[in-house]
């Protein structure tokens, strides 16, 4: 039997937001082990930090504290070029507003993340 593998790696994370004066802790040690073919969900009320967190795993955002690991690579440590790379070949991410090219039809919409790997428009 094989054994499952960690694909994404939440330990410890923090992120804390200044609005002027006051101090707001989106996320307060947030651990989460995801492991490879599972489907999750995260629930929760709006300001409880779920569009947070997502944005720590997809590495759109740094945590303030602690450590995001996809693949057990530690996504901190890589430099704009490498994100790019793990974006584009390890996330697939939706995302809670419409973030489409008015121009490009639903299906061009689609397939662009597919070219910018690397496929071809056939394949893609």
């Amino acid at each position: 039997m094989t054994e499952a593998r960690k694909i994404v790696r939440v330990s410890g994370v923090t992120k804390t937001f200044q609005m002027g004066r006051i101090e707001v802790q989106a996320l307060k040690g947030v651990d989460l082990e995801i492991m490879a073919g599972k489907y999750i969900s995260i629930m929760g009320p709006s300001g409880s930090g779920k569009s947070t967190l997502f944005n720590m795993i997809g590495g759109l955002d740094k945590p303030t504290t602690g450590k995001v690991f996809i693949d057990e690579v530690d996504i901190a440590q890589l430099d704009a070029y490498e994100l790019a790379w793990l974006r584009c070949r390890k996330i697939g991410y939706i995302f809670q507003t419409f973030n489409i090219i008015q121009v490009m039809t639903a299906l061009e919409n689609v397939t662009l993340p597919m070219v910018f790997a690397g496929l071809n428009n056939d394949d893609a």
